[in-house]
């Protein structure tokens, strides 16, 4: 009989376990050969191989290949209280991180994505664009709605892009589009109020709340080249008044400072898109963002509890750790 673990065994029987360890992880030998050639059973055979992985005769040992970082993933996860973390390896900075995050966002969403979720989507961020230009379709439907969290109208060039972003991921993913007909800033708080209470808009308001996934950019406080394009980029004069207040970046236009705590912005009233407290509350808020001039945004954001699953790069998920 086998020796229990909790005891201590002969060295005739550790002799036994190492014997029949080596052949079977060393050699390669198959259980039914190993039980054969040393004339055992061959339950014998699988209770002495557990056995000397409890007594720490094997063990094992994960070795990442190279371009993986589990290490910082983990790193990440456990720094910022994610719930998961994908780290990508790019050569270059800026707009040069883009199709890699893209690309660790199409495999994420196609390995994580579950029947009947509710995806949202932040309509102005470049790598998003990119991610659904390279996701496989699923053969079958992995969610039931993707909803615009922001305001989705603005020049023709661009709300082209964000209703495509949309389109293209409810068709992906076997879903229902739920388009924001509005621009994310409007004139007056008047107006705002107006346009939430009008039939389309309200659905997609309504269409908030039953969010399980959110898909965000992350911008820094200067806008970037799509958002200032879409029309719906804020003012110099906004951009003075956020520095004043501490901000460092917004998640779908809602400015946060280094801490991650909310600014009072001056045209918060006139946004048409996802309350913070709406967006904490979803399930799943998977951020893509990179290139180190958006370090101080991506570390606000994950200190806020803005998002807790972050795609990044290697150069800025180092930058997060040596804070």
């Amino acid at each position: 009989m086998v020796a229990a673990a909790s005891s201590t065994p002969s060295s005739d029987h550790m002799r036994m376990l190492v014997k029949v360890a080596r052949m079977y992880h060393e050699r390669g030998v198959r259980q039914p050969e190993i039980a054969a050639h040393l004339n055992m059973s061959q339950p014998r055979i699988s209770r002495l191989l557990k056995e000397a992985v409890d007594r720490g005769v094997v063990r094992t040992v994960v070795v990442p290949p190279e371009g993986v970082h589990a290490e910082l993933e983990d790193a990440l996860v456990e720094r910022f209280g994610l719930r998961d973390a994908v780290v990508v390896e790019v050569e270059g900075a800026g707009i040069d991180v883009i199709p890699a995050l893209a690309a660790a966002t199409a495999t994420y969403l196609d390995a994580t994505l579950k029947g009947g979720d509710v995806i949202g989507v932040s309509s102005w961020s470049a790598t998003l664009l990119e991610s659904v230009k390279v996701m496989r379709a699923k053969t079958s439907s992995v969610a039931h709605e993707v909803v615009q969290i922001v305001g989705g109208s603005g020049s023709p060039e661009v709300q082209l892009h964000a209703t495509r972003l949309t389109s293209r991921l409810a068709e992906l993913t076997g879903a229902r589009p739920v388009f924001a007909p509005s621009a994310a800033l409007v004139g007056s708080s008047e107006l705002r109020d107006l346009l939430s209470r009008e039939p389309a808009m309200a659905e997609v308001m309504q269409a908030w709340s039953r969010l399980t996934l959110a898909l965000l950019g992350i911008g820094s406080l200067a806008p970037s080249p799509l958002l200032r394009r879409s029309g719906n980029a804020i003012t110099a004069q906004d951009q003075q008044q956020l520095e004043k207040l501490g901000a460092v970046g917004d998640v779908c236009a809602r400015y946060f400072d280094a801490d991650g705590n909310p600014v009072d912005a001056p045209f918060n009233d006139r946004l048409i898109g996802i309350e913070p407290e709406r967006l904490h509350a979803v399930e799943r808020r998977i951020a893509v963002a990179g290139g180190m001039d958006k370090v101080a945004a991506i570390r606000g954001a994950a200190r806020g509890g803005w998002i807790n699953i972050l795609i990044t790069d290697v150069e800025v998920a180092r930058d997060l750790l040596n804070d």
